[in-house]
């Protein structure tokens, strides 16, 4: 792929900075974009374009200045504003070490997004589409995006880091109706590659199995509430994993006095089999090779055998935490990079589905997440299930509908006492600081004791 910016350019700005700032970093990017909405069979809108730009990032005196444009003309100008910014504030910044890196990574795409039709990413949500238009769904709502981007990081340190990347994506949402009563079913699919992560997929199997959890729920019965032996399937694991566990872990949070795992590393959090980790080198929808302060990405582990022993965390936040840079700084290049997580998982244990639920009685197996509420700074969480059973002397039993899953943090990390020996990784995006990023999480089937669940019984 041809770069957009003049490499040489962007040195002779590094190099102007050089002598008049502690640190400077440039980021410059080129991506295309393409999205797709299908609604009710009918296609209601399509984007196709490219997004170039370029940020420069000055540090002085411990203070930060940052500047975007996506204008190449005004390389040079957004360099003095940065600057400007930098001497024109008062703070006390300072940066973890890092190795300085020459690289170049090439994308792992085998059909580049921009290489397949518009009429064949049209079929394909059509596909899905038709599959989820079973009896009593009254409404489908199908969205495509994909995204190749390549983009250039430059550091005064040293680093010179060149990455290509691409990443695919569908979202299916489906409406069941029986008169008064409606039920939703969601569910996504694609990966952090090109296409090809979407022609292995079963389309037709996907868009009829949301369609059907949707339907399912037509007839489930109302939760009972109080505490319960529960079993969260590995999406809603995942989803309480990120939610609950990641955010808490995140540097800046715990900084800011908003995170109950402040002052924690080193302690138990969680039962000895909780074991979770980040990584944003793994194959999945979070992946990225170098985050934004150009650190080459790898595993990071938060939680050891239940014990708090690492942080998410950027340079600036290392340092201030005098622990080691995870890798972790993320933003789109047109914002300032902040703490964010990648792909945020509970590792599989030993124990068969099966297994899980042989010996509860009375208990409920939650699956799918519809949404929720996070305190990190409290360490109290509320999900509610996309979809919920009642389990019944070791047998999954009825279905039951809006179940919601409430509690603190550390109690449900400590009551773990089953981890299944299946895995998967969920897909989508989270939300911070008016930023959005692409992020995976999953994990296995978890056993949960005396978990408190909120119903309409």
């Amino acid at each position: 792929m041809t770069f957009f910016i003049d490499e040489d350019l962007l040195e002779k700005i590094m190099n102007s900075l050089g002598n008049k700032a502690d640190y400077v970093d440039i980021r410059a990017g080129e991506s295309s974009n393409t999205s797709i909405v299908m609604k009710d069979s009918n296609i209601k809108e399509i984007k196709s374009g490219t997004d170039f730009g370029c940020s420069i990032r000055v540090l002085k005196n411990g203070s930060w200045g940052f500047a975007f444009t996506s204008q190449i003309s005004k390389l040079e100008e957004i360099a003095s504003e940065a600057l400007k910014l930098a001497n024109s504030l008062k703070s006390d910044v300072s940066l973890a070490e890092i190795d300085n890196m020459i690289d170049k990574v090439k994308s792992n795409a085998k059909i580049p997004p921009s290489t397949v039709s518009m009429a064949e990413k049209k079929e394909l949500i059509k596909e899905i589409d038709t599959a989820a238009s079973i009896d009593k769904i009254v409404s489908t709502n199908v969205s495509y995006v994909d995204m190749e981007g390549k983009c250039l990081f430059l550091s005064s340190e040293g680093s010179n880091i060149y990455v290509e990347d691409a990443r695919v994506a569908v979202f299916l949402n489906a409406v069941a109706s029986s008169g008064d009563n409606m039920q939703f079913g969601h569910g996504s699919i694609g990966g952090a590659r090109g296409f090809e992560a979407l022609k292995k997929e079963d389309t037709e199997k996907f868009g009829r199995k949301v369609a059907q959890k949707a339907v399912r729920l037509l007839d489930a019965q109302a939760a009972p509430s109080g505490k319960f032996t529960i079993i969260m399937d590995p999406e809603l694991t995942g989803v309480f994993i990120h939610e609950a566990v990641g955010h808490a872990s995140e540097a800046d949070l715990i900084l800011q006095n908003d995170s109950i795992l402040k002052g924690k590393i080193g302690e138990t959090i969680g039962s000895p089999q909780v074991n979770i980790i980040d990584d944003g080198s793994m194959d999945a929808f979070g992946y990225y090779p170098y985050d934004a302060e150009g650190i080459k990405t790898h595993e990071t582990q938060l939680v050891e055998n239940g014990k708090l022993v690492s942080l998410i965390s950027s340079r600036e936040t290392a340092s201030k935490l005098n622990i080691e840079p995870s890798g972790n700084s993320r933003s789109l290049i047109s914002d300032q990079p902040i703490v964010r997580m990648s792909n945020t998982y509970l590792k599989s244990g030993d124990l068969a589905f099966e297994e899980l639920i042989e010996d509860i009685n009375n208990g409920i197996y939650l699956k799918g997440s519809r949404g929720g509420q996070v305190d990190t700074g409290k360490g109290i969480f509320q999900f509610n299930a996309a979809e919920s059973f009642n389990i019944s002397k070791g047998e999954v039993d009825k279905p039951l509908r809006d179940v919601s899953l409430s509690g603190n943090i550390l109690e449900i990390l400590k009551k773990v006492d089953g981890i299944g020996s299946d895995f998967k990784m969920s897909l989508g995006f989270c939300g911070k600081s008016g930023q959005t990023a692409p992020v995976g999480d999953g994990g296995p089937h978890v056993r949960v004791l005396e978990a408190t669940v909120g119903g309409m019984n």
